[in-house]
């Protein structure tokens, strides 16, 4: 499955970041990625809501949620946001799924 994980660095991070400019956070995460059993398919910096992260990775869903648990955890993120993301397939076959399931479920009122 794949999923986006974005975060915001705090000030414990960026400060540390400062004192080494060229540590490798790619490197880092991407070997916490493959210890879980997934794939980092691209990690990008942003800029947004402060100096961020934005992680694409391929994985299982609770492999992917240890993931975020563990970077959560060391208190150098914050804001940290993990989205399912679905492939074009995956809705189709969901969209099918749900005109098999419509006349199972009535809304209140009905």
């Amino acid at each position: 499955m794949l999923f986006s994980v974005t975060a915001n660095y705090t000030a414990k991070a960026l400060n540390a970041m400062g004192e080494n400019p060229s540590t490798d956070r790619r490197a880092a995460f991407e070997k916490l990625v493959t210890a879980a059993g997934g794939k980092l398919v691209g990690l990008y910096f942003t800029t947004s809501d402060g100096p961020g992260v934005m992680a694409i990775l391929d994985a299982e869903a609770i492999s992917a949620a240890a993931i975020v648990g563990t970077v959560a955890a060391t208190d150098s993120v914050r804001d940290i946001k993990m989205t399912r993301l679905w492939t074009h397939d995956e809705v189709v076959a969901v969209r099918k799924k749900r005109v098999e399931l419509k006349d199972a479920y009535k809304a209140p009122g009905q």
